[in-house]
Parts: C-alpha cells; sequence; structure tokens
C-alpha cells in the first residue's frame, strides 16, 4: 500500500520515525515506531523489532532531554501513534 502519511494524524511523525530507524538514530520518533511495531507490521510496515524495550527507552530519553515535562510527553506520543494506527487501520481497510 502507498502511504499517504501527511493525510493521517500522527503520519509526519511515524514517517520520521522510520526514517530515523532506517538511519540508525535513536530518536524520539524512531522509539515511538518500534512501541508501535506490532500494530505497525500488521499494517505492512517493516518495522524491526530490535530493540527490547522500547517504551522505557523512549521514556528515558525523554527524560533525559527534560526530567519535569517526561511523563505528559510521553503520553502526547502515544496518543498521536495511536491515532496515526487507528486511521491507518481505515484506510487499509
Amino acid at each position: 500500500m502507498d502511504w499517504r502519511f501527511d493525510v493521517l494524524p500522527g503520519g509526519e511523525l511515524v514517517r520520521e520515525g522510520l526514517n530515523d530507524i532506517q538511519h540508525g538514530r535513536r530518536t524520539a520518533a524512531a522509539f515511538l515506531v518500534l512501541v508501535g511495531s506490532p500494530r505497525l507490521n500488521a499494517l505492512g510496515f517493516n518495522v524491526p523489532m530490535d530493540e527490547e524495550n522500547p517504551e522505557h527507552a523512549l521514556y528515558d530519553l525523554l527524560a533525559s532531554e527534560e526530567e519535569d515535562s517526561a511523563h505528559s510527553r510521553y503520553n502526547a506520543l502515544v496518543r498521536a501513534l495511536v491515532s496515526f494506527e487507528r486511521a491507518a487501520e481505515c484506510v487499509a481497510k
């Protein structure tokens, strides 16, 4: 399927994460995509599951950048991922 990331909520973030993974960058977007890898793989994306605990890696990265807001930023990123996954599932049907 040809994914048009720009029309789906959270699409830009998922595209960025997939690109970061492909280039070996350990970014918040990359960890977020790894968190969503089971659903994203079911949708036809090729997301390697090479991070043992991407949820913790994402939170740790956010906390290292700004500890006080790590929890709320983590939750906002996960909400964006879930929005993308739900929208992508509707488009894929």
